[in-house]
Protein backbone atom coordinates (compact mmCIF):
# COMPACT_ATOMS: atom_id res chain seq x y z
CA UNK A 1 0.00 0.00 0.00
CA UNK A 2 1.27 3.46 -0.94
CA UNK A 3 0.85 5.43 2.29
CA UNK A 4 1.98 8.64 0.58
CA UNK A 5 -1.34 8.60 -1.31
CA UNK A 6 -3.48 7.11 1.45
CA UNK A 7 -2.51 9.28 4.42
CA UNK A 8 -4.96 12.06 3.51
CA UNK A 9 -8.04 9.77 3.47
CA UNK A 10 -6.76 8.22 6.71
CA UNK A 11 -6.47 11.64 8.38
CA UNK A 12 -9.98 12.55 7.24
CA UNK A 13 -11.41 9.30 8.63
CA UNK A 14 -9.58 9.71 11.94
CA UNK A 15 -10.60 13.36 12.20
CA UNK A 16 -14.28 12.60 11.56
CA UNK A 17 -14.17 9.72 14.02
CA UNK A 18 -12.66 11.84 16.80
CA UNK A 19 -15.11 14.68 16.14
CA UNK A 20 -18.08 12.32 16.37
CA UNK A 21 -16.61 10.44 19.35
CA UNK A 22 -16.21 13.60 21.40
CA UNK A 23 -19.45 15.31 20.38
CA UNK A 24 -20.76 17.12 23.49
CA UNK A 25 -24.24 15.65 23.07
CA UNK A 26 -26.38 16.45 26.09
CA UNK A 27 -24.72 19.74 26.95
CA UNK A 28 -27.26 22.54 26.90
CA UNK A 29 -25.32 24.92 24.65
CA UNK A 30 -24.50 22.23 22.09
CA UNK A 31 -28.10 21.02 22.01
CA UNK A 32 -29.28 24.63 21.60
CA UNK A 33 -26.83 25.12 18.73
CA UNK A 34 -28.17 22.08 16.89
CA UNK A 35 -31.72 23.24 17.47
CA UNK A 36 -30.91 26.76 16.27
CA UNK A 37 -29.20 25.46 13.13
CA UNK A 38 -32.27 23.43 12.19
CA UNK A 39 -34.69 26.17 13.25
CA UNK A 40 -32.90 28.80 11.15
CA UNK A 41 -32.81 26.43 8.16
CA UNK A 42 -36.56 25.77 8.54
CA UNK A 43 -37.32 29.48 8.82
CA UNK A 44 -35.13 30.17 5.79
CA UNK A 45 -36.91 27.49 3.76
CA UNK A 46 -40.35 28.83 4.71
CA UNK A 47 -39.70 32.55 4.38
CA UNK A 48 -37.04 32.90 1.69
CA UNK A 49 -36.82 29.99 -0.72
CA UNK A 50 -40.29 30.27 -2.28
CA UNK A 51 -40.79 34.03 -2.07
CA UNK A 52 -37.23 35.27 -2.61
CA UNK A 53 -34.88 32.74 -4.12
CA UNK A 54 -37.08 30.98 -6.67
CA UNK A 55 -38.21 34.26 -8.32
CA UNK A 56 -34.57 35.36 -8.25
CA UNK A 57 -33.49 32.10 -9.92
CA UNK A 58 -36.04 32.61 -12.69
CA UNK A 59 -34.86 36.20 -13.20
CA UNK A 60 -31.22 35.06 -13.29
CA UNK A 61 -32.10 32.33 -15.80
CA UNK A 62 -33.94 34.90 -17.92
CA UNK A 63 -30.89 37.18 -17.86
CA UNK A 64 -28.76 34.35 -19.20
CA UNK A 65 -31.20 33.56 -22.02
CA UNK A 66 -33.04 36.73 -23.00
CA UNK A 67 -30.58 39.56 -22.27
CA UNK A 68 -28.14 40.15 -25.09
CA UNK A 69 -24.58 39.80 -23.88
CA UNK A 70 -23.69 42.82 -25.98
CA UNK A 71 -26.04 44.96 -23.88
CA UNK A 72 -24.49 43.77 -20.62
CA UNK A 73 -21.01 44.38 -22.00
CA UNK A 74 -21.99 47.83 -23.27
CA UNK A 75 -23.25 49.09 -19.90
CA UNK A 76 -21.47 46.87 -17.36
CA UNK A 77 -18.53 45.36 -19.25
CA UNK A 78 -14.87 45.63 -18.35
CA UNK A 79 -14.31 48.46 -20.86
CA UNK A 80 -17.59 50.34 -20.36
CA UNK A 81 -17.59 53.92 -19.13
CA UNK A 82 -17.06 53.85 -15.36
CA UNK A 83 -19.68 56.48 -14.60
CA UNK A 84 -22.33 54.61 -16.57
CA UNK A 85 -21.32 51.13 -15.35
CA UNK A 86 -21.28 51.91 -11.64
CA UNK A 87 -24.38 54.09 -11.80
CA UNK A 88 -26.34 51.34 -13.56
CA UNK A 89 -25.00 48.66 -11.19
CA UNK A 90 -25.77 50.54 -7.97
CA UNK A 91 -29.20 51.72 -9.09
CA UNK A 92 -30.17 48.28 -10.45
CA UNK A 93 -29.17 46.60 -7.21
CA UNK A 94 -30.89 49.12 -4.95
CA UNK A 95 -34.20 48.90 -6.84
CA UNK A 96 -34.51 45.21 -5.90
CA UNK A 97 -34.15 45.70 -2.11
CA UNK A 98 -33.28 42.03 -1.56
CA UNK A 99 -31.27 40.22 1.11
CA UNK A 100 -27.66 39.06 0.78
CA UNK A 101 -28.75 35.63 -0.51
CA UNK A 102 -31.51 36.62 -2.93
CA UNK A 103 -29.16 38.93 -4.83
CA UNK A 104 -26.74 36.07 -5.56
CA UNK A 105 -28.50 34.45 -8.56
CA UNK A 106 -28.86 37.88 -10.16
CA UNK A 107 -25.19 38.68 -9.53
CA UNK A 108 -24.14 35.34 -11.03
CA UNK A 109 -26.36 35.98 -14.04
CA UNK A 110 -24.98 39.40 -14.98
CA UNK A 111 -21.37 38.38 -14.24
CA UNK A 112 -21.56 35.36 -16.52
CA UNK A 113 -23.19 37.43 -19.23
CA UNK A 114 -20.11 39.65 -19.41
CA UNK A 115 -20.40 42.28 -16.69
CA UNK A 116 -17.05 43.56 -15.44
CA UNK A 117 -15.95 42.48 -11.97
CA UNK A 118 -16.21 46.03 -10.56
CA UNK A 119 -19.78 46.78 -11.71
CA UNK A 120 -20.90 43.24 -10.83
CA UNK A 121 -19.53 43.64 -7.29
CA UNK A 122 -21.16 47.07 -7.01
CA UNK A 123 -24.47 45.41 -7.92
CA UNK A 124 -23.79 42.59 -5.45
CA UNK A 125 -23.24 45.03 -2.57
CA UNK A 126 -25.91 47.57 -3.43
CA UNK A 127 -28.83 45.11 -3.63
CA UNK A 128 -28.96 44.23 0.09
CA UNK A 129 -27.24 47.38 1.41
CA UNK A 130 -29.11 50.21 -0.36
CA UNK A 131 -32.57 49.18 0.82
CA UNK A 132 -34.71 52.32 0.99
CA UNK A 133 -37.22 50.87 3.47
CA UNK A 134 -34.44 49.56 5.75
CA UNK A 135 -32.69 52.94 5.70
CA UNK A 136 -35.92 54.76 6.61
CA UNK A 137 -36.56 52.24 9.39
CA UNK A 138 -33.00 52.74 10.67
CA UNK A 139 -33.48 56.50 10.85
CA UNK A 140 -36.82 56.24 12.65
CA UNK A 141 -35.83 53.60 15.21
CA UNK A 142 -32.07 54.02 15.67
CA UNK A 143 -31.83 57.76 15.01
CA UNK A 144 -31.51 60.10 12.04
CA UNK A 145 -27.68 60.34 12.13
CA UNK A 146 -27.32 56.56 11.91
CA UNK A 147 -29.90 56.38 9.11
CA UNK A 148 -28.14 59.07 7.05
CA UNK A 149 -24.72 57.53 7.68
CA UNK A 150 -26.02 54.14 6.57
CA UNK A 151 -27.48 55.56 3.35
CA UNK A 152 -24.35 57.53 2.43
CA UNK A 153 -22.00 54.72 3.43
CA UNK A 154 -23.88 52.09 1.42
CA UNK A 155 -23.84 54.16 -1.78
CA UNK A 156 -20.15 55.03 -1.39
CA UNK A 157 -19.24 51.44 -0.50
CA UNK A 158 -20.88 49.95 -3.58
CA UNK A 159 -18.90 52.23 -5.90
CA UNK A 160 -15.56 52.31 -4.06
CA UNK A 161 -15.42 48.55 -3.48
CA UNK A 162 -16.29 47.93 -7.11
CA UNK A 163 -13.54 50.27 -8.31
CA UNK A 164 -10.95 48.73 -5.99
CA UNK A 165 -11.88 45.22 -7.13
CA UNK A 166 -11.47 46.36 -10.73
CA UNK A 167 -8.01 47.81 -9.98
CA UNK A 168 -6.78 44.82 -7.96
CA UNK A 169 -7.78 42.36 -10.67
CA UNK A 170 -7.21 44.65 -13.66
CA UNK A 171 -5.18 42.02 -15.54
CA UNK A 172 -8.10 39.61 -15.45
CA UNK A 173 -10.42 42.43 -16.47
CA UNK A 174 -8.17 43.40 -19.37
CA UNK A 175 -8.14 39.83 -20.68
CA UNK A 176 -11.92 39.73 -20.32
CA UNK A 177 -12.28 43.03 -22.19
CA UNK A 178 -10.13 41.78 -25.07
CA UNK A 179 -12.23 38.62 -25.33
CA UNK A 180 -15.42 40.68 -25.31
CA UNK A 181 -14.11 42.96 -28.06
CA UNK A 182 -13.77 39.94 -30.34
CA UNK A 183 -17.31 38.70 -29.72
CA UNK A 184 -19.85 39.25 -32.53
CA UNK A 185 -23.01 41.09 -31.58
CA UNK A 186 -25.98 38.69 -31.73
CA UNK A 187 -29.27 39.67 -33.29
CA UNK A 188 -32.09 40.61 -30.94
CA UNK A 189 -35.01 38.16 -30.84
CA UNK A 190 -37.47 40.89 -29.85
CA UNK A 191 -37.54 44.67 -29.32
CA UNK A 192 -35.75 46.08 -26.28
CA UNK A 193 -38.98 47.48 -24.80
CA UNK A 194 -40.53 44.01 -24.70
CA UNK A 195 -37.54 42.61 -22.84
CA UNK A 196 -37.67 45.57 -20.42
CA UNK A 197 -41.37 45.03 -19.67
CA UNK A 198 -40.77 41.30 -19.20
CA UNK A 199 -38.01 41.85 -16.63
CA UNK A 200 -39.88 44.69 -14.91
CA UNK A 201 -42.84 42.36 -14.42
CA UNK A 202 -40.74 39.62 -12.82
CA UNK A 203 -38.94 42.12 -10.60
CA UNK A 204 -42.31 43.54 -9.50
CA UNK A 205 -43.46 40.04 -8.53
CA UNK A 206 -40.26 39.54 -6.52
CA UNK A 207 -40.54 42.93 -4.77
CA UNK A 208 -44.22 42.71 -3.84
CA UNK A 209 -44.13 39.04 -2.80
CA UNK A 210 -41.29 39.79 -0.37
CA UNK A 211 -42.66 43.14 0.88
CA UNK A 212 -42.03 43.06 4.63
CA UNK A 213 -44.46 44.20 7.32
CA UNK A 214 -43.42 47.72 8.45
CA UNK A 215 -42.60 48.42 12.08
CA UNK A 216 -45.70 50.62 12.51
CA UNK A 217 -49.07 49.51 11.08
CA UNK A 218 -49.80 52.92 9.54
CA UNK A 219 -48.68 54.99 6.58
CA UNK A 220 -47.70 54.36 2.98
CA UNK A 221 -45.54 51.26 3.56
CA UNK A 222 -48.35 49.60 5.52
CA UNK A 223 -50.77 50.40 2.69
CA UNK A 224 -48.53 48.61 0.21
CA UNK A 225 -48.15 45.68 2.61
CA UNK A 226 -51.92 45.26 2.87
CA UNK A 227 -52.28 44.86 -0.90
CA UNK A 228 -48.98 43.04 -1.58
CA UNK A 229 -50.69 39.82 -2.71
CA UNK A 230 -53.19 41.46 -5.08
CA UNK A 231 -50.25 43.38 -6.59
CA UNK A 232 -48.28 40.13 -6.88
CA UNK A 233 -51.28 38.54 -8.59
CA UNK A 234 -51.52 41.41 -11.08
CA UNK A 235 -47.85 40.92 -11.87
CA UNK A 236 -48.41 37.19 -12.41
CA UNK A 237 -51.34 37.91 -14.75
CA UNK A 238 -49.20 40.32 -16.79
CA UNK A 239 -46.40 37.71 -16.96
CA UNK A 240 -48.90 35.15 -18.28
CA UNK A 241 -50.00 37.58 -20.98
CA UNK A 242 -46.35 38.20 -21.91
CA UNK A 243 -45.70 34.47 -22.19
CA UNK A 244 -48.73 34.12 -24.45
CA UNK A 245 -48.09 37.10 -26.74
CA UNK A 246 -44.29 37.29 -26.93
CA UNK A 247 -43.12 33.74 -26.10
CA UNK A 248 -45.87 31.84 -27.96
CA UNK A 249 -46.90 29.72 -24.96
CA UNK A 250 -50.27 28.21 -25.81
CA UNK A 251 -53.42 29.54 -24.18
CA UNK A 252 -54.44 26.06 -22.98
CA UNK A 253 -51.17 25.47 -21.14
CA UNK A 254 -51.41 28.86 -19.43
CA UNK A 255 -55.01 28.18 -18.36
CA UNK A 256 -54.12 24.74 -16.98
CA UNK A 257 -51.16 26.20 -15.07
CA UNK A 258 -53.07 29.22 -13.79
CA UNK A 259 -56.32 27.52 -12.76
CA UNK A 260 -54.93 26.03 -9.49
CA UNK A 261 -53.50 29.46 -8.60
CA UNK A 262 -56.89 31.17 -9.02
CA UNK A 263 -58.75 28.43 -7.12
CA UNK A 264 -56.34 28.53 -4.17
CA UNK A 265 -56.31 32.33 -4.10
CA UNK A 266 -60.11 32.54 -3.72
CA UNK A 267 -60.62 29.33 -1.73
CA UNK A 268 -57.83 29.97 0.82
CA UNK A 269 -57.27 33.75 0.78
CA UNK A 270 -55.62 33.64 4.22
CA UNK A 271 -52.86 31.33 2.90
CA UNK A 272 -51.47 33.18 -0.13
CA UNK A 273 -48.26 31.15 -0.04
CA UNK A 274 -50.16 28.15 -1.39
CA UNK A 275 -51.33 30.08 -4.44
CA UNK A 276 -47.82 31.46 -4.94
CA UNK A 277 -46.37 27.92 -4.75
CA UNK A 278 -48.89 26.72 -7.31
CA UNK A 279 -47.85 29.58 -9.58
CA UNK A 280 -44.17 28.65 -9.26
CA UNK A 281 -44.94 25.00 -10.06
CA UNK A 282 -47.07 26.03 -13.03
CA UNK A 283 -44.34 28.24 -14.45
CA UNK A 284 -41.81 25.46 -13.93
CA UNK A 285 -43.98 22.98 -15.84
CA UNK A 286 -44.63 25.42 -18.69
CA UNK A 287 -40.96 26.30 -19.16
CA UNK A 288 -39.51 22.82 -18.59
CA UNK A 289 -41.86 21.17 -21.10
CA UNK A 290 -41.64 23.95 -23.67
CA UNK A 291 -39.35 24.36 -26.62
CA UNK A 292 -36.82 26.91 -27.72
CA UNK A 293 -36.41 29.96 -25.49
CA UNK A 294 -38.74 28.86 -22.71
CA UNK A 295 -36.94 25.51 -22.37
CA UNK A 296 -33.58 27.30 -22.30
CA UNK A 297 -34.99 29.63 -19.64
CA UNK A 298 -35.88 26.70 -17.36
CA UNK A 299 -32.55 24.93 -17.94
CA UNK A 300 -30.62 28.09 -17.08
CA UNK A 301 -32.78 28.65 -13.98
CA UNK A 302 -32.23 25.05 -12.89
CA UNK A 303 -28.48 25.45 -13.38
CA UNK A 304 -28.37 28.42 -10.99
CA UNK A 305 -30.56 26.55 -8.51
CA UNK A 306 -28.29 23.49 -8.43
CA UNK A 307 -25.20 25.63 -7.93
CA UNK A 308 -26.46 28.10 -5.34
CA UNK A 309 -29.21 26.55 -3.22
CA UNK A 310 -27.16 23.74 -1.55
CA UNK A 311 -24.40 26.19 -0.60
CA UNK A 312 -26.94 28.56 0.91
CA UNK A 313 -28.44 25.84 3.08
CA UNK A 314 -25.02 24.66 4.27
CA UNK A 315 -24.17 28.24 5.19
CA UNK A 316 -27.49 28.81 6.98
CA UNK A 317 -26.98 25.66 9.07
CA UNK A 318 -23.48 26.77 10.11
CA UNK A 319 -24.57 30.35 10.83
CA UNK A 320 -27.50 29.09 12.91
CA UNK A 321 -25.29 26.76 14.93
CA UNK A 322 -22.74 29.47 15.67
CA UNK A 323 -24.91 32.55 16.22
CA UNK A 324 -28.50 31.33 16.46
CA UNK A 325 -31.55 33.41 15.58
CA UNK A 326 -32.60 36.80 16.95
CA UNK A 327 -33.42 36.23 20.61
CA UNK A 328 -31.88 32.74 20.65
CA UNK A 329 -28.28 31.68 21.23
CA UNK A 330 -26.06 29.29 19.32
CA UNK A 331 -22.56 28.22 20.31
CA UNK A 332 -21.46 31.86 20.67
CA UNK A 333 -23.10 33.46 23.76
CA UNK A 334 -25.00 36.68 23.04
CA UNK A 335 -23.34 38.48 25.96
CA UNK A 336 -19.96 37.93 24.34
CA UNK A 337 -21.12 39.89 21.30
CA UNK A 338 -22.66 42.64 23.43
CA UNK A 339 -19.48 43.00 25.51
CA UNK A 340 -17.25 43.14 22.43
CA UNK A 341 -19.02 46.06 20.72
CA UNK A 342 -19.13 48.66 23.48
CA UNK A 343 -17.37 52.00 22.98
CA UNK A 344 -15.67 53.07 19.76
CA UNK A 345 -12.33 51.30 19.80
CA UNK A 346 -10.71 49.75 16.74
CA UNK A 347 -11.42 46.31 18.19
CA UNK A 348 -15.11 47.06 18.82
CA UNK A 349 -15.63 48.30 15.27
CA UNK A 350 -13.61 45.46 13.74
CA UNK A 351 -15.49 42.86 15.75
CA UNK A 352 -18.85 44.38 14.76
CA UNK A 353 -17.81 44.31 11.09
CA UNK A 354 -16.62 40.70 11.21
CA UNK A 355 -19.63 39.50 13.21
CA UNK A 356 -21.98 41.31 10.87
CA UNK A 357 -20.24 39.88 7.82
CA UNK A 358 -20.72 36.28 8.99
CA UNK A 359 -24.22 36.61 10.47
CA UNK A 360 -27.28 36.14 8.29
CA UNK A 361 -29.72 39.07 8.31
CA UNK A 362 -33.05 38.76 6.58
CA UNK A 363 -34.32 42.03 5.11
CA UNK A 364 -35.11 44.56 7.90
CA UNK A 365 -34.19 42.20 10.77
CA UNK A 366 -30.90 44.01 11.37
CA UNK A 367 -32.74 47.03 12.83
CA UNK A 368 -34.43 45.30 15.82
CA UNK A 369 -31.25 43.28 16.44
CA UNK A 370 -29.21 46.47 16.63
CA UNK A 371 -31.85 48.13 18.77
CA UNK A 372 -31.33 45.40 21.35
CA UNK A 373 -27.53 45.57 21.12
CA UNK A 374 -27.50 49.37 21.49
CA UNK A 375 -29.75 48.98 24.52
CA UNK A 376 -27.09 46.65 25.98
CA UNK A 377 -24.28 49.15 25.49
CA UNK A 378 -23.26 48.92 21.82
CA UNK A 379 -21.54 52.07 20.56
CA UNK A 380 -22.78 54.13 17.63
CA UNK A 381 -19.63 53.41 15.62
CA UNK A 382 -19.84 49.61 15.88
CA UNK A 383 -23.59 49.89 15.14
CA UNK A 384 -22.84 51.58 11.81
CA UNK A 385 -20.05 49.10 11.08
CA UNK A 386 -22.46 46.21 11.54
CA UNK A 387 -25.11 47.93 9.40
CA UNK A 388 -22.66 48.41 6.53
CA UNK A 389 -21.15 44.90 6.67
CA UNK A 390 -24.09 42.79 7.85
CA UNK A 391 -26.91 43.08 5.32
CA UNK A 392 -24.53 42.85 2.34
CA UNK A 393 -22.64 39.76 3.52
CA UNK A 394 -23.29 36.48 5.30
CA UNK A 395 -21.60 33.11 5.53
CA UNK A 396 -24.03 31.52 3.02
CA UNK A 397 -23.48 34.52 0.75
CA UNK A 398 -19.69 34.07 0.84
CA UNK A 399 -19.88 30.39 -0.10
CA UNK A 400 -21.88 31.19 -3.22
CA UNK A 401 -19.73 34.19 -4.22
CA UNK A 402 -16.68 31.92 -4.07
CA UNK A 403 -18.32 29.49 -6.48
CA UNK A 404 -18.94 32.33 -8.96
CA UNK A 405 -15.76 34.44 -8.88
CA UNK A 406 -13.26 32.19 -7.07
CA UNK A 407 -11.62 32.18 -3.65
CA UNK A 408 -9.12 35.00 -4.20
CA UNK A 409 -11.64 37.56 -5.40
CA UNK A 410 -14.09 36.54 -2.65
CA UNK A 411 -11.47 37.05 0.07
CA UNK A 412 -10.59 40.49 -1.30
CA UNK A 413 -14.25 41.51 -1.55
CA UNK A 414 -15.07 40.38 1.99
CA UNK A 415 -11.90 42.01 3.32
CA UNK A 416 -12.75 45.33 1.65
CA UNK A 417 -16.26 45.34 3.13
CA UNK A 418 -14.92 44.59 6.63
CA UNK A 419 -12.10 47.15 6.46
CA UNK A 420 -14.29 49.93 5.08
CA UNK A 421 -17.06 49.19 7.57
CA UNK A 422 -14.54 49.30 10.42
CA UNK A 423 -13.08 52.64 9.32
CA UNK A 424 -16.53 54.13 8.75
CA UNK A 425 -17.66 53.00 12.19
CA UNK A 426 -14.63 54.58 13.89
CA UNK A 427 -15.12 57.91 12.07
CA UNK A 428 -18.84 57.98 12.82
CA UNK A 429 -18.33 56.98 16.44
CA UNK A 430 -15.86 59.83 16.90
CA UNK A 431 -18.54 62.44 16.16
CA UNK A 432 -21.61 60.63 17.56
Amino acid sequence: MNWEKEYKPLLVIVGVFLAVYYLPVGQVRFNNAVTEALALARWYAREHVLLCLIPAFFIAGAIAVFVRSASVIKYLGAQSRKVVAYSVASVSGSVLAVCSCTVLPLFAGIYRMGAGLGPAVAFLYSGPAINILAIILTARILGLPLGIARAVGAVVFSIVIGLIMHLVFRRDEQAKAEAQAAMPEPEAARPLWQTAVYFATMIAILVFATWARPAEPVGFWQSIYQIKWPLTGIGAAILSLILYRWFTVSRLRLILAGLPVVVLAFWLPDQPLLAFTAGVLGLSVITSTGRGETREWFESTWGFTKQILPLLFYGVLIAGALLGRPGHEGLVPAEWVANMVGGNSLWANLFASVAGAFMYFATLTEVPILQGLIGNGMGQGPALALLLAGPALSLPNMLVIRSVIGSQKTVVFVGLVIIMATISGMVFGTFF
